[in-house]
């Protein structure tokens, strides 16, 4: 029973203790391979990220880092560059088989919002060890937007696993052969599904959005309620080339359009990290049925949230950019990704996050 735990056992180890809440679960908030994690009460604004370390909590480098505290319930703004650490409201008692893995859900990760999990004694982000029991904690620092923030916002969810299964190239290469894992484009394996970047334009013209660096504040409960005007620069190439600056964060999208089939689960994972001065970061997760036609889906393209370093670089159309690794569920879970659910990004192309008009 090695794998990706699937949503009926999520709900089993919620059953049992094994995950709990300050307040009760909610309706949508187990997906077909993952759990989302809800924000606390408090933020406290840190001097600097930090990692609690072994033999050390969270709370205690609170104590040494912390400038000042915030209440959440009212809603209040967490200020671009700025750090902060939220408690959330679940905790675990993670069973000796079973670790977990964390990530920014796919809105965050389209808002710029880096935001990581953290752990009593943890030395990685996002990494929650088997046998680990106790508190979460989201580390938040927005990075293009301001945003204001309330009690039980979504911005992270958790993968539960038993084991390894990760499927070698060899495995990967016999599933696309049977299910037709990527269109658009050949199938690229190694270490995973290589997928490129789309920048031949369409109609319009459109390859992108590149961040306004002065904007307002973005409500994360209002959606479907911006002009993406004000927030984004549409971007437009006949060159199939975009030169990336320094600093600046983009929305882009793959050239591939990917199939997660139902008894597997996925993570986005960097292609190379010397292909460029250019960091493709990433809501991680793509569940079982994305892009799944019985789930409503024909393959869906994958968002790009890119971020460019020190220097100006050229990305070109058809430039593989990342790397999709497959996992095999321990389940095929009772709810598929876009099969009834709320999904958000199910058929998708090249789209902002769910918060700005379409």
């Amino acid at each position: 029973m090695t794998g990706v735990l699937a949503s009926q056992q999520i709900e089993k180890l919620i059953a049992s203790g094994a995950i709990r809440a300050e307040a009760p679960f909610v309706d949508g908030q187990v997906q077909p391979a993952s759990l989302d994690l809800r924000l606390g009460n408090v933020a406290y604004r840190v001097r600097a990220s930090f990692l609690a370390g072994e033999g050390r909590s969270v709370a205690a480098r609170i104590d040494e880092f912390e400038m000042h505290r915030i209440d959440l319930g009212q809603g209040a703004v967490l200020e671009k560059g700025c750090v902060y650490l939220v408690p959330l409201m679940e905790s675990v008692t993670l069973p000796d088989d079973v670790q977990a893995i964390a990530n920014a859900k796919s809105s965050t990760g389209r808002l710029d919002l880096l935001t990581r999990v953290i752990t009593d004694g943890g030395i990685e982000f996002d990494r929650i060890a088997t046998g680990y029991d106790g508190p979460l904690f989201a580390e938040i620092c927005p990075r293009s937007f301001s945003v204001l923030v309330r009690p039980g916002m979504r911005l992270n969810q958790i993968r539960f696993r038993r084991g390894r299964s990760v499927l070698t190239d060899a495995e990967l290469q016999t599933l696309h052969v049977e299910q037709t894992l990527v269109g658009g484009g050949p199938a690229v394996i190694s270490e995973g599904l290589g997928f490129s970047v789309d920048l031949q334009p369409g109609e319009s013209g459109l390859v992108g959005y590149r961040a306004r660096p002065h904007t307002g504040v973005i409500d994360l409960d209002r959606i479907g309620a911006y002009d993406p005007m004000e927030f984004w620069d549409e971007l437009r190439s006949d060159s199939e080339q975009l030169i990336l600056d320094p600093g600046a964060f983009y929305i882009l999208v793959s050239r591939e359009a990917v199939h997660i089939p139902p008894g597997y689960a996925a993570e986005m994972a960097p292609y190379l990290a010397m292909v460029g001065e250019f960091r493709v970061h990433y809501a991680g997760f793509f569940d079982p049925g994305f892009g799944h036609a019985a789930a409503g889906g024909a393959g869906a393209r994958g968002v790009l949230e890119v971020r460019c370093h020190e220097a100006p670089f050229v990305l070109e159309h058809g430039q593989i950019v990342g790397r999709l690794v497959y996992e095999r569920m321990s389940q095929v879970p009772g709810q598929l990704y876009g099969a009834g659910i709320a999904s958000n990004y199910q058929g998708q192309g090249l789209k902002l996050s769910k918060h700005f008009r379409a």
